[in-house]
């Protein structure tokens, strides 16, 4: 699709990217901001990720020629829901920083916007992520929080829902 600076490239996910994501998901620190707990529901998440690849509503970022990050269309299969469309995003922890999350998050807005003519883009993030600073630059707004979305030890996760409006349409 694009090239960019530093040697990063971005493609539509193909099927050999599976085990890149099995790694970041299986790192805890990554795993922090995602609600899978064991390796059978990665397993799951990965499955239905890489059913997108043939929609081609996938992108990964690829430095050196190395997979560092995906980005997902989370794709509605419901006429009355084509137009919305939740996103999905993940980069390798040694690449954040890098302006890689920014470019895959653009690629995947104008993938969404022109190729698949989504109006609103969703993204579901638990509430102390820090990559919400890059959702709100990138023109995302929170739209509606979910507490004690996940129970994990002790505690409770509280998750925010943002949107990003990428065609305005009157309401009916």
């Amino acid at each position: 699709m694009s090239v960019w600076p530093n040697s990063l490239t971005i493609r539509f996910t193909e099927e050999q990217d599976a085990p890149y994501l099995k790694t970041w998901l299986s790192d805890a620190e990554v795993l922090k901001g995602f609600p899978l707990q064991d390796e059978k529901e990665i397993d799951d998440a990965i499955r239905i990720w890489m059913s997108y690849v043939s929609k081609k509503s996938s992108l990964t970022a690829l430095w050196d020629g190395v997979p560092c990050g995906c980005a997902l269309l989370n794709l509605q299969s419901f006429q009355k829901l084509a137009h919305t469309c939740i996103l999905t995003i993940i980069v390798d922890k040694e690449k954040r920083g890098c302006g890689i999350g920014t470019i895959l998050l653009s690629e995947l807005t104008t993938l969404a916007k022109d190729v698949f003519h989504i109006e609103v883009l969703h993204l579901e993030v638990y509430k102390d992520n820090p990559a919400i600073r890059l959702y709100q630059r990138e023109g995302f707004k929170v739209f509606g929080e979910q507490q004690r979305f996940t129970k994990e030890g002790d505690g409770y996760r509280s998750k925010i829902f943002m949107q990003k409006i990428l065609k305005t349409t009157p309401f009916h």
